[in-house]
């Protein structure tokens, strides 16, 4: 069983209050594409995860969840809602973002959900708010008879597409013996993705007037030697070892600044980079492999000066294959597919990491479909209703 959490105040209401039709996924899913959730680190102005909170919450109190808010940072809520077991079982957390990436260049409404081809469209409707729908009705029909042994959690969290803050904030008063997150993965088991950290590097030149190199050092020049060396590295990843599932780990040069006008030696050059890792590898080890090479060019090529800046990281995630959650929810997506899910790895990041962290056994498993943060974005509804019986039917199982 759960502790009890800290009070939070009850959420306001909505314009769009839940009714009986919501219980079904897609209709659920309809409703949650129609509400604006752009999250505001990404776009300036964004909506946020309010109102679609509010909404949720709502929901979920209407079926009997023990509701709590949780919002350290103002306008960006996220949400636990809670099916207390009666005592005796193993609680499992169901956890999905509610924010999305722009609306704009969408091609078409993308708040108005539309259904073409037996696919549901709209901004969203794949990353995530498919999963988060699925996870919705699964947790209100596994619990809908009764309470199961175990607490059953559900998680509608904000800023997955930014920061992760909502996941980190929910993990300060809530846990659960294990937890599956339902970000898409075409009802394929993810069992790994890779971690990113971002660092800057600023190279330091010499400003001077253009007709005096005498005086000067030209940082951007100074910053072609790491460019060089920072491709290189990208070389030797590629060709050494390489993870079972993800590959090898990846580096490449994302933003670059430098220089005033055209008849100034540039004082400074600031390059943003970024280095995706896999298992084994940390920000710790990719600070000391980039400290490495720029020593290297500090004591071999004249005039070089820098100075390293860690900026956002997030570490990888690898599951166990042979944890009780990746079994039970591996028999009965084999019972609903009619074969064993293929096992598969993620290039990006996802909240599995911060849940794993904090001794939540996870796994990642979502539905069908395709334009997460294109122009055209949709679920299939096949793939919807699936999910959402082998979600019921894994918690059900798993909180007996």
């Amino acid at each position: 069983m759960l502790p009890e959490p800290p009070s939070t105040p009850s959420a306001p209401s909505t314009p769009a209050a839940p009714d009986a039709l919501d219980s079904d996924p897609g209709r659920l899913l309809a409703r949650l594409i129609s509400f604006d959730s752009v999250n505001p680190d990404l776009v300036p102005g964004g909506a946020g995860e309010t109102v679609i909170a509010d909404f949720c919450s709502q929901w979920l109190a209407a079926r009997g969840f023990e509701v709590h808010s949780l919002e350290k940072r103002p306008g960006r809520p996220s949400l636990v809602a809670i099916a207390r077991g009666t005592g005796g079982g193993r609680s499992l957390m169901l956890n999905g973002h509610l924010d999305t990436v722009s609306l704009a260049d969408y091609d078409g409404d993308p708040l108005d959900p539309e259904i073409r081809d037996g696919k549901m469209h709209g901004r969203g409707a794949f990353d995530m708010k498919g999963g988060i729908a699925a996870m919705m009705v699964a947790a209100a029909r596994a619990t809908a008879q009764g309470p199961l042994r175990g607490d059953v959690i559900v998680a509608c969290v904000a800023d997955e597409e930014y920061g992760s803050h909502g996941t980190a904030e929910v993990l300060e008063s809530f846990t659960a013996d294990a937890a599956i997150v339902t970000e898409p993965s075409h009802l394929q088991l993810t069992l790994a993705h890779k971690g990113f950290a971002w660092y800057d590097v600023e190279i330091e030149g010499r400003a001077a007037h253009g007709s005096r190199p005498e005086l000067g050092i030209d940082a951007i020049a100074k910053a072609g030697h790491f460019l060089v060396a920072l491709e290189e590295l990208g070389q030797r990843l590629a060709q050494g070892p390489a993870h079972p599932l993800l590959g090898a780990g990846t580096v490449h040069a994302s933003v670059i600044h430098g220089g005033q006008e055209p008849s100034t030696y540039p004082a400074h050059c600031r390059i943003t980079l970024e280095r995706r890792t896999v298992p084994g590898e940390s920000a710790d080890t990719v600070e000391r492999e980039l400290t490495d090479i720029l020593d290297h060019l500090a004591a071999t090529v004249p005039d070089f000066r820098y100075r390293l800046t860690p900026g956002l990281h997030r570490e990888p995630f690898e599951a166990d294959p042979e944890a009780p959650i990746v079994r039970t929810l591996a028999r009965h997506a084999e019972q609903a597919l009619g074969h064993p899910p293929v096992v598969r790895a993620e290039p990006f990041w996802t909240d599995c990491a911060l849940l794993d962290r904090a001794g939540l056994p996870c796994l990642l498993f979502g539905i069908d479909g395709a334009g997460a943060h294109a122009a055209t974005e949709y679920v299939d509804l096949a793939s919807l209703d699936r999910l959402t019986d082998i979600l019921t039917h894994t918690i059900a199982d798993f909180c007996s």
